[in-house]
């Protein structure tokens, strides 16, 4: 009996132990992630946005970095005016047209009216601007196939993602045309882009 419960108070010390030092799971990392989070800081009171680049080595031997390009959030932070930020577009009762929606599906009128490169608001949750990814990362490439899609809410896509990817992330943009009978979209599209990553593919 009492091997028993010597045995049982050993296994009691030991996942104690393990929860109070173990990396990546006990109290002690999270007590230095928030000592590297608070330090990583040009002083007291400081937000996300105005952070230095972070790297650090995990004990697996990867190395991680802060991938946030922070220029550019604090630029967009910055920025107002229609729809920026993600705000509503204020509509008079003329701008409520039914066939703006019918087209596509949502109200082209206002879409063609916001910046193509418009900000968006930050909505993550906050211990998701503090993470730290491997620096060692595959690019990649992303394709969005359309078809007679809104020409200002495309581009406003392609945008979003030249304006928020990791340029060395970044492989190409491939836009795949599927049967739109709207040629004026393709010229528009083509024209609009003089970018190394951007390519368009047209399915007949």
């Amino acid at each position: 009996m009492r091997r028993k419960q010597k045995r049982l108070l050993q296994i009691a010390f030991l996942l104690i132990v393990a929860f109070l030092f173990l990396p990546n799971v006990g109290l002690w990392s999270s007590s230095l992630e928030r000592l590297f989070d608070s330090s990583s800081a040009d002083g007291p009171g400081l937000s996300h946005t105005q952070r230095p680049k972070r790297h650090r080595v995990q004990n697996d031997g990867v190395r991680k970095r802060d991938w946030h390009d922070y220029a550019v959030i604090k630029s967009e932070a910055a920025r107002s005016g229609v729809g920026e930020q993600g705000r509503a577009y204020p509509l008079s009762d003329s701008d409520r047209v039914d066939q703006a929606y019918r087209e596509n599906g949502f109200n082209i009128f206002v879409s063609n009216r916001i910046a193509l490169n418009r900000s968006l608001p930050d909505i993550r949750h906050p211990n998701c601007k503090t993470k730290l990814y491997a620096e060692d990362l595959p690019n990649t490439s992303i394709i969005i196939p359309f078809h007679n899609e809104g020409w200002s809410s495309l581009l406003r896509t392609v945008h979003s993602v030249l304006n928020r990817s990791p340029p060395q992330l970044l492989a190409e943009i491939v836009l795949v045309d599927d049967f739109s009978d709207k040629g004026t979209r393709i010229i528009i599209i083509t024209g609009v882009f003089n970018h190394s990553h951007l390519s368009l593919f047209t399915l007949r």
